[in-house]
């Protein structure tokens, strides 16, 4: 119907190969390079960055083993990747309900077609310095608190579990949130774009058997929060007054203030030297500097 509304069908011959161009197929290559894209972008900031990296490792054993002829371990990955698709469905059941939800938003085109404006920018100096701030008065008060600053991976599932605050970040009411016997004071605080989105969150614990005995749920739940995502996580001790950070599945203990800050403004400067992710954008900015 395409092809006789705008009247395009051109035939291209290569040798003994044609290729034959039409607006219905052109059409068809652009929607499945989208899919594709954005398919990648959510692998990149979810879980399934580290089974696709996986998925490779296999496909080359696989491959190996297929060409020096071990026909057991052939049939084994065989029957190995018939299901895989099935497990990925039942792993990732989450992200991909999530996903769904997603599609059925109203702002379902900003939700395609991410703007600069929708990229983390990092946190601003103000918001490490309140940051730090705070913490400095949790840890000499010795009141426990538990701040996860959001990266690249989205927190949405943890955050919904809390009570959205969706408030600028300032010293004094992060100390007010982890004050003995307030409502706000068990749970974790949620960091997203220098605003405090969200508090009372409940984190998953880590199973990490190494983990220092003395350690409560408070440090587990810093930690298990940072092993399934690429969130920096900053913990005070309520029995101790000690502060830690949790980063990448990695627990650093009795850290000082000024390591507290350098880890916050490492993710601003990351922010800053940002570019917007969105491929349109990017083309028109760079067509203007052509001309």
């Amino acid at each position: 119907m395409l092809d006789q509304l705008f009247g395009f069908n051109h035939t291209l011959t290569i040798g003994s190969f044609s290729i034959t161009f039409s607006v219905s197929g052109i059409i068809e290559i652009l929607i499945f390079a989208v899919l594709i894209y954005y398919v990648i972008v959510w692998i990149k900031r979810t879980k399934a960055w580290n089974l696709l990296k996986g998925v490779i490792v296999l496909a080359v054993v696989y491959a190996a083993a297929a060409l020096l002829g071990l026909n057991n371990l052939t049939f084994i990955f065989r029957a190995l990747f018939s299901s895989l698709i099935l497990a990925i469905i039942i792993i990732f059941q989450p992200e991909i309900r999530r996903g769904l939800e997603q599609i059925g938003e109203r702002n379902i085109i900003q939700k395609l077609i991410p703007t600069s404006d929708n990229a983390n920018p990092g946190l601003s100096a103000d918001s490490i310095e309140a940051i730090v701030s705070a913490l400095s008065m949790l840890g000499k008060n010795k009141v426990g608190a538990l701040i996860v600053v959001e990266q690249k991976i989205d927190l949405r599932e943890f955050v919904n579990t809390g009570i959205t605050l969706d408030a600028k970040i300032s010293a004094a009411l992060l100390e007010q949130i982890f004050e003995h016997n307030t409502p706000l004071h068990d749970g974790a605080v949620v960091i997203r774009k220098n605003r405090i989105v969200s508090a009372t969150c409940y984190l998953p614990l880590s199973q990490n058997m190494s983990i220092s005995k003395e350690l409560g749920t408070r440090h587990r739940a810093g930690l298990g929060i940072s092993e399934v995502s690429d969130c920096i996580t900053l913990i005070a001790s309520e029995e101790t007054g000690g502060l830690s950070i949790a980063e990448h599945g990695e627990l650093r203990r009795n850290v000082s203030l000024e390591e507290i800050r350098s880890v916050l403004a490492g993710t601003r400067m990351e922010g800053q030297g940002k570019t917007s992710r969105n491929p349109v954008k990017r083309w028109i900015r760079r067509r203007k500097h052509e001309s």
